[in-house]
């Protein structure tokens, strides 16, 4: 993890990164709302756990917590939810009933720890209410996004997400061709069914991003955006257009894993062709 850091008078992110050897670097970040009653939205990764919760107690008093929102209950979401919710028996986890079924498949969480929140419904956090809305590209159908009224930050989960080529505080900071081509590049992985889209329909999903008009734009997958809503927009209204992503095959791995260790890896037996019986 990177140091936990103050990007508004009363939000605190959370930063982390995954290295994709071939493709760049991935952001996975979490946020602190130090609301009347503070929530944390998303929960960093598994690895990192143990840093993540130290870098939460330096922004606050995990028992302080009232609200955990999970936008959604992926790997790179949920690394130290159920810690947190162990720990403290105080805080409750905001999901949907999408999202609650998923989570039962592995680590249910117990019914009265679990808070459930629909697009278009709010919370009310006692200073500031927090909307809740689907956001414009996702890798998961329990994926929700929350709109601050009072900071006016869009926490937009996997949306406006960028794969980037070296560390950044800010996305103002990454040259503008190299922010476009790695949200291009994230949006054709994180949300393949781009290609399938309506168009119009697309851009009314869009627009109803742009009628919000957030100040701040907190990813979870892109260092926060100030004031650059048209660009992220714009961007994305490409997306339907790029080609489909495929990852690299078997070959092209074992290059990589060559490259990454120096030595060359063990190949996979062939796949038998007579039945499952080797001669």
């Amino acid at each position: 993890m990177e140091r936990a850091r103050q990007i508004t008078q009363d939000t605190y992110i959370l930063p982390s990164s995954l290295v994709v050897p071939g493709l760049g670097i991935i952001p996975v970040n979490a946020f602190v709302v130090k609301a009347a009653d503070p929530v944390l939205v998303d929960c960093g990764l598994h690895p990192d756990r143990t840093e993540f919760l130290s870098a939460l107690e330096e922004i606050i008093d995990p028992s302080d917590l009232r609200w955990i929102y999970l936008t959604h209950p992926d790997a790179d979401h949920t690394g130290s939810l159920h810690a947190l919710v162990e720990a403290f028996p105080g805080v409750r986890v905001i999901t949907t009933f999408v999202g609650m079924g998923m989570l039962s498949l592995r680590d249910p969480l117990p019914p009265d720890r679990v808070y459930l929140l629909n697009p278009g419904e709010r919370l009310d956090l006692g200073d500031r209410s927090l909307v809740c809305l689907r956001p414009p590209t996702f890798d998961n159908p329990a994926t929700t996004a929350v709109y601050d009224i009072r900071s006016h930050a869009l926490f937009s989960s996997d949306a406006f997400g960028a794969v980037v080529q070296s560390p950044a505080e800010e996305a103002f900071s990454i040259p503008r061709e190299d922010l476009r081509a790695g949200q291009l590049l994230w949006s054709s992985v994180d949300a393949p069914w781009l290609q399938s889209v309506d168009r119009s329909k697309f851009a009314a999903t869009l627009n109803r991003i742009q009628d919000l008009d957030p100040d701040l734009v907190l990813s979870a997958h892109l260092p926060p955006a100030r004031a650059m809503l048209p660009q992220l927009l714009e961007t994305l209204f490409e997306a339907p257009d790029q080609p489909e992503f495929m990852g690299p095959n078997q070959a092209a791995l074992s290059v990589m894993l060559r490259e990454m260790t120096g030595s060359a890896p063990i190949e996979p037996k062939p796949i038998p062709t007579n039945g499952g019986v080797h001669p």
